[in-house]
């Protein structure tokens, strides 16, 4: 990443552009640092992962409290934990104002990040725009002043990004083209390395790993029908790239493996897709009946997380959650039901089993292909002020006015830079590497779609690719 910024801000191009990065990068500062201040994020999460980092270093277990009780836990993977950990050594324990200034620093190093890829892509006046994209986008701006793990996830997808882009060749010279093999080897260690991390953080993170190796892939087929002497590469060169990569993705993850092997007698080497200890019980029932439904974040709030807990209020389901009156009926049957002890029994989630296996076999288009789409769409296009106190249903017109108009501004930001990228990748498509950002977006897309749980924070982890794209826009024609 430090070469990265350094080739992006070599003398040529920071003698004609230093007051603009200056000038930006203070404004990115700025934004942050308000942010940081009037609306600091220390949610529910937060403090769980900050109980796993004080448990881990005040008593050495990788755990958390449960009645006074230190429990070892799989539940969730070990980059943020760990992270909070060395802040907490350095600054006190729960000192998350230390932490997100810390988060502010790496969210500014993705700026450069991001504009090092347009540079690389496509120009020096592209990768100018992408900087002032990523340093005033109000998301990633959000979430730095939150304790959460996007904005470190967002910096090692961008860094993993840039060093798969260097690795290529893209935006070098022919002398750095043909830097030395050992050179190029330890690029793309890092790309797997940074890929690793990105994983440590949240187990999705292994899609980037999916979109790096489908595109290598890709290349490989490539070169071996276009023949050695008319491919930019050869399959040995790609090959060994590919094994660099899964190599550094992967070896991070061997001591939470066996860790968890020797400490849980459990092989995961991730963790568990509902974040479940493994006395926990698993709502397979529950969940599969949310997803023949749920398709926006609303319900995510009011329903999904209620369970188990609180009360299910059949009011705040979807019309699209009943097939007939008779299965409305049902359904407020079994809510009430729930409703008495807020617990969820495996007979509870058995018979929520069986009302989802009726309404996947009655409509199993809907189940499989229509509301994973909406899902995605909903945490592509809704506005990102889920860290605000805003009013969620901000299509009703009935919150507070300033809220209302800063979930309106979110939308429509939101809007302008999907609508950007989609027009940069259409003007950008000619130049080499854009297939990676394509396949990128495609597979977390999908992935996200089969979540019964769309929150719009989950397509973060693709703004370095969107802003890139966005920024071909002002790519100089030839």
């Amino acid at each position: 990443m430090i070469r990265s910024v350094r080739e992006l801000v070599r003398p040529g191009f920071v003698r004609k552009q230093a007051r603009f990065f200056v000038a930006a990068s203070l404004a990115a500062l700025g934004l942050r640092l308000l942010l940081v201040v009037r609306f600091p994020g220390v949610v529910d999460d937060s403090r769980f992962y900050a109980n796993i980092a004080e448990n881990w270093l005040q008593h050495g277990v990788y755990g958390i409290t449960d009645s006074g009780v230190i429990l070892p836990t799989l539940s969730r993977l070990p980059g943020y934990p760990a992270f909070l950990a060395v802040i907490f050594t350095l600054f006190g324990i729960e000192n998350f104002r230390a932490v997100l200034l810390v988060q502010v620093l790496f969210d500014l190093a993705t700026c450069f990040l991001i504009a090092d890829l347009a540079r690389r892509l496509f120009s020096g006046r592209a990768a100018q725009v992408a900087f002032l994209l990523a340093a005033l986008c109000p998301f990633l701006a959000n979430y730095a002043a939150a304790a959460l793990t996007e904005t470190l996830e967002i910096f090692f997808t961008a860094l993993a990004l840039d060093l798969a882009f260097r690795g290529l060749g893209v935006g070098e010279t022919e002398t750095q083209t043909a830097s030395p093999r050992a050179h190029l080897s330890m690029v793309w260690l890092g790309c797997g390395v940074s890929v690793g991390a990105a994983i440590l953080l949240r187990p999705d993170g292994g899609i980037l790993l999916a979109a790096i190796g489908g595109y290598l892939l890709w290349l490989l087929v490539c070169s071996l029908r276009t023949g050695r002497d008319g491919a930019r590469f050869s399959p040995r060169t790609i090959i060994w790239a590919g094994v660099l990569v899964a190599v550094g993705a992967t070896a991070p993850l061997v001591p939470w493996t066996l860790r968890n092997l020797h400490t849980l007698h459990r092989f995961e080497p991730l963790a568990p897709r509902y974040a479940t200890d493994s006395d926990d019980m698993v709502m397979n029932g529950f969940n599969r009946w949310v997803r023949t439904w749920i398709a926006d974040y609303v319900s995510v709030q009011e329903i999904y997380w209620s369970v188990p807990g609180s009360d299910m209020d059949i009011t705040r389901l979807p019309r699209r959650a009943f097939d007939s009156e008779q299965q409305r009926e049902r359904t407020s049957e079994l809510l009430a039901d729930y409703n008495r002890d807020h617990d969820m029994t495996p007979e509870f989630d058995a018979r929520f089993a069986a009302l989802a296996a009726e309404r996947v076999h009655a409509a199993p288009f809907r189940y499989y292909a229509w509301l994973p789409a909406v899902r995605i769409a909903d945490m592509w296009l809704r506005p990102r002020t889920e860290l605000f106190p805003s009013d969620p249903r901000w299509w009703e017109f009935n919150d507070d006015g300033r809220w209302l108009a800063v979930s309106l501004g979110f939308g429509l930001v939101n809007l302008a830079y999907v609508a950007l990228a989609i027009v940069g990748l259409i003007r950008g498509r000619e130049f080499f590497g854009i297939g990676l950002f394509v396949l990128f977006l495609f597979l977390r897309s999908a992935f996200l779609g089969s979540l019964e749980n769309p929150e719009p924070r989950y397509t973060l982890e693709c703004y370095p690719a969107v802003i890139v794209l966005a920024a071909a826009l002002f790519h100089p024609r030839a």
